[in-house]
């Protein structure tokens, strides 16, 4: 009796997972059956994947980006809706994937050229994952003619946001990767992003604003030489222009207990901005060949407060030497940091200051009290006699077990200027 209790749950074990596999498949359907296709236009293809996304919005199914030979041409305009998930085959590319015959990506890949609308609008409950973006007429030599294209990924503009799940992306050639800059009426929550790669030519790649309950931004690389095997690696022309917009790679506003872990940047202007009213954690993080590596703003004391730790920055262009802060910080609340270094120097890739160094490590802002404190600290290859300069006679800080430009310790306690 036992043997025959213990087949028969076998034989209905089998039959479940064959059955749950074969509902997973029915419910994952190719953008093929659908008629988008490499060969049609991109007006087309948009107008077929919105079709797709209508039918898979009703029943939670993802769509399989297949992959192809010849990348898929997709106008703007098409919203991702509730429920629908958008699924290609790649991790993250950096450096690109490249078709043996001809300079151009393969596998699950958007070809955009769309320069008036937005690529994707995403709602609630939504995935994108395994794609590559690729805008394959946009510069990579001259500055004059780089395409100020619309975001390649937006938050809803018309309805509150929650629960997007966007990992494993690579952006080739795009201007602002994701736009979540949303408002106080629509504002979107529990936004996990990771795995990025890309190089925006308006020196942003991702922002967001009023995003809350702990939006995560994780592993994420901006760098010139992202599309290094299909196009070549931006030239420095093209990244001096990228620096002097004066933008941030990252821009945080408006949200509560941001978790932002392991993001890099290289060539833009700043690598983050922490706005006032905004707080969380920064870890383990590489701003690179950037004017301010963090610009960070403070609201109130309560909760509007940022720990950062583990990371490296690298101030040498986009501004004379004077004005050259790894770090800037105001406004009120307080800053703890530990394990941050700043360093300086000549890089071939972009223009650098002449003096190759930045003018200190830290520079205080603002005529409210706030509070720094910062350990463990290695700060060189600063032009100033003081490794933090002080414009605020309400600043409380204090400095333990830290190295100055002449590497020697530095222990420090300032009470206003």
């Amino acid at each position: 009796m036992r043997k025959v209790i213990f087949l028969f749950l076998l034989l209905l074990y089998s039959y479940l997972s064959w059955a749950i596999e074969s509902w997973a498949i029915e419910k994952q359907k190719s953008i093929r059956e659908f008629d988008v296709l490499p060969e049609n236009t991109a007006a087309t293809n948009a107008i077929n994947l919105q079709k797709a996304i209508d039918w898979s919005t009703q029943h939670g199914a993802s769509l399989f980006v297949e992959p192809s030979d010849e990348p898929y041409p997709m106008e703007g305009g098409i919203i991702l809706k509730k429920n629908v998930s958008l699924i290609g085959v790649h991790g993250p590319t950096a450096r690109g994937t490249v078709n043996p015959s001809k300079k151009q990506p393969v596998g699950s890949v958007f070809k955009i050229t769309d320069e008036k609308n937005v690529l994707i609008t995403v709602e609630t409950a939504t995935q994108i994952k395994g794609i590559q973006f690729w805008y394959p007429e946009q510069t990579i030599k001259d500055p004059k003619v780089i395409i100020p294209y619309p975001a390649t990924i937006q938050t809803s503009k018309t309805s509150s946001t929650h629960g997007v799940y966007l990992s494993s992306l690579t952006f080739y050639g795009e201007y602002l990767a994701m736009d979540f800059n949303a408002d106080r009426e629509n504002i979107s929550e529990l936004m996990l992003i990771e795995d990025w790669y890309g190089y925006p030519l308006s020196g942003e790649f991702i922002r967001i604003n009023y995003c809350y309950d702990i939006p995560r931004l994780l592993h994420c690389h901006v760098n010139p030489a992202i599309q290094r095997f299909i196009g070549g690696q931006y030239s420095s022309a093209v990244v001096d222009a990228v620096i002097a917009k004066k933008s941030f790679a990252f821009s945080i506003n408006n949200t509560d207990n941001a978790q932002l872990m392991d993001v890099f940047t290289f060539g833009t202007y700043g690598g983050i901005f922490l706005g006032g009213d905004s707080y969380g954690q920064l870890t383990n993080f590489n701003f690179d060949c950037v004017a301010v590596g963090i610009h960070m703003k403070d609201n109130n004391t309560f909760n509007r407060n940022w720990q950062i730790a583990q990371g490296s920055i690298i101030s040498n262009s986009g501004e004379p030497v004077e004005n050259l802060h790894p770090i800037i910080i105001e406004g009120e609340g307080h800053t703890s940091l530990s394990n941050v270094e700043a360093f300086s120097g000549g890089n071939a890739a972009h223009t650098t200051v002449p003096e190759n160094n930045s003018w200190d490590f830290m520079e205080v802002r603002g005529d409210n009290k706030l509070t720094v404190t910062f350990f463990g600290s290695r700060m060189r290859n600063y032009v100033s006699d003081e490794p933090i300069t002080v414009k605020n006679k309400n600043a409380i800080i204090q400095a333990v077990a830290c190295v100055d430009k002449n590497e020697n310790l530095y222990n420090r306690k300032i009470n206003g200027k």
